[in-house]
């Protein structure tokens, strides 16, 4: 779908042809769009659905007439868990006259632009556009970040009492987005430090507060990945030890009553054994039965009290 925004009298405005200042969003763009806008701007059709490859990395092009900019930025899996995120390429485009930005999906960091929820943008002021791009992206991170983290905490809490697989599972999960996250940053602080280095893109000197601030975010959302890919790690492990610990607990129960067991299987087996009656203790009392009985539960007593000052049973 593409859409054509313009910034008038400080108001973004949706307009049909695509004109100087303008900003062209293209949003899981067909092939006639796409050809459309590449022959309207001289644009090579691959680089202008470069960003619609799941699989395409964070780079900086720079073409003649234009400059190509690729950064990642975070979605939610489909039908998956809280907490259960994938990150997918944003595409920028940057000419002499317009940008251009190009995604698979309608993600949250172009919405809150074309919902004109972020102070001070204007389509005519390129790099700033793409610093405030940047800077909505790591902020994105960072709460989804946070949203792992608050997840994970929720999983912790749950080891006192009854540990499902489905609680390993998402844990997995947890791990596996914090993983696409350090790479997609790392990634696009590289693509952000070579932007700021290119003299061919013109820089202002109001920019600069707002380049500092996207750096700071992208470090901070860095460093938060790492803290709490530690944090899911010391989770995992602190999963394992306690899985491991009841595993050992039931094995100690059941041994202790194994060993309980074998003391009547003991005695009942002797007693049934194919000899004379002389050669059996109380074999020919009338209470033959019930004192042997009361010696057989006398030591099962013993056997258990001796197991529970082992801390056996």
């Amino acid at each position: 779908m593409m859409k054509i925004y313009r910034t008038q009298d400080k108001q973004l405005t949706r307009v049909d042809e695509i004109g100087e200042g303008c900003w062209v969003c293209l949003n899981s763009p067909d092939e006639n769009e796409a050809r459309l806008v590449a022959s309207t701007l001289d644009i090579e059709p691959a680089d202008l659905m470069a960003a619609t490859d799941p699989e395409e990395s964070a780079r900086i092009s720079l073409e003649d007439g234009y400059t190509l900019i690729i950064v990642d930025i975070p979605i939610k899996v489909p039908d998956s868990g809280e907490g259960i995120y994938t990150t997918i390429p944003l595409g920028i485009i940057l000419t002499q006259e317009l940008i251009i930005t190009v995604c698979s999906v309608d993600t949250p960091v172009i919405g809150d632009f074309t919902a004109c929820r972020v102070k001070g943008f204007s389509t005519r002021k390129k790099m700033r556009f793409v610093y405030q791009l940047l800077y909505r992206a790591a902020s994105m991170y960072q709460q989804e970040l946070r949203l792992i983290d608050r997840r994970r905490q929720a999983i912790e809490k749950n080891l006192s009492g009854d540990l499902k697989d489905s609680d390993l599972m998402e844990l997995h999960g947890l791990e596996s987005t914090l993983v696409y996250f350090a790479t997609s940053l790392r990634a696009n602080a590289t693509v952000l430090d070579r932007l700021t280095r290119y003299k061919r893109l013109e820089q202002y000197p109001d920019d600069r507060e707002l380049l500092d601030d996207v750096i700071v975010e992208i470090r901070q959302a860095i460093e938060m990945t790492s803290i709490y890919r530690d944090d899911i790690k010391g989770t995992r492990e602190l999963f394992s030890s306690i899985l491991d610990n009841r595993l050992n607990n039931a094995m100690k129960y059941l041994t202790s009553i194994t060993l309980l067991m074998a003391v009547p299987t003991v005695i009942s087996g002797l007693y049934g054994m194919n000899v004379r009656a002389d050669g059996m203790p109380f074999a020919n009392s009338t209470a033959g039965f019930a004192i042997v009985l009361g010696l057989t539960l006398a030591l099962c007593i013993l056997s258990a009290w001796v197991l529970h000052k082992k801390h056996m049973l």
